[in-house]
């Protein structure tokens, strides 16, 4: 489980499985390091995805599901391949986030929320019966690429720890920069994935930087 005095690096991996085995073998071993087996990754392959993450990495790893429905059950998914933390969507119907949030409970799961195109994530978190392990302030990668005016949203971290005791995960920023604006923004978690969408001689490297930038 995660501990809330830890600042994490979530390295999500979108490619295939034989460069996601490339980049696992580079990459330092290290607690603050959480993988994710990325929305891209288990589409392609399934299951098999998070399964092949657990397989190669002694670590944590996270699921990223985007679920919509079907909370339970997705979670049980997740929880079965060998995950230790799962991901649905602030989208979702308000039914499933709960019935997701009580799923990874009962499996022993962290249990994130993904704010993605959600404007105002604190009304989401006032109708949910428990709150999530982790709420993710997510700015998309087509928002960034076609949107370059759209800010990371950091402005909604104090806004939701003003009313509620969660980690906040904060994604859409891939740069050192913005890593560090993250950590300076109080977030518990900076998810990167750019730079580890292929292995390459620097990927062990940049990795240390990322941990040093958000220590």
């Amino acid at each position: 489980m995660l501990n809330r005095k830890v600042k994490y690096l979530q390295v999500a991996l979108n490619n295939t499985l034989e460069e996601a085995s490339g980049i696992i073998a580079q990459l330092p071993q290290s607690d603050r390091i959480l993988l994710e087996a990325g929305t891209p990754l288990i589409k392609r392959y399934g299951a098999e995805a998070i399964s092949h993450l657990r397989q190669l990495w002694a670590g944590y790893v996270v699921a990223d599901l985007k679920t919509m429905d079907r909370g339970e059950t997705e979670a049980l998914i997740a929880q079965e391949a060998g995950a230790e933390g799962a991901i649905a969507l602030g989208q979702a119907p308000v039914e499933t986030i709960n019935a997701f949030i009580a799923a990874c409970a009962k499996f022993g799961l962290d249990s994130m929320v993904d704010m993605m195109n959600v404007d105002q994530p604190i009304k989401i978190l006032r109708k949910l019966r428990k709150l999530p392990t982790v709420v993710i302030l997510h700015r998309g990668v087509d928002e960034e690429t076609f949107n370059k005016d759209k800010p990371i949203p950091y402005l909604q971290i104090n806004k939701i720890r003003s009313s509620y005791d969660v980690m906040i995960s904060i994604a859409g920023g891939d740069t050192i920069r913005e890593v560090q604006r993250s950590v300076f923004n109080d977030a518990n978690i900076v998810v990167v994935w750019k730079e580890f969408y292929q292995a390459s001689a620097d990927t062990g490297r940049l990795a240390e930087e990322f941990l040093q930038a958000i220590k």
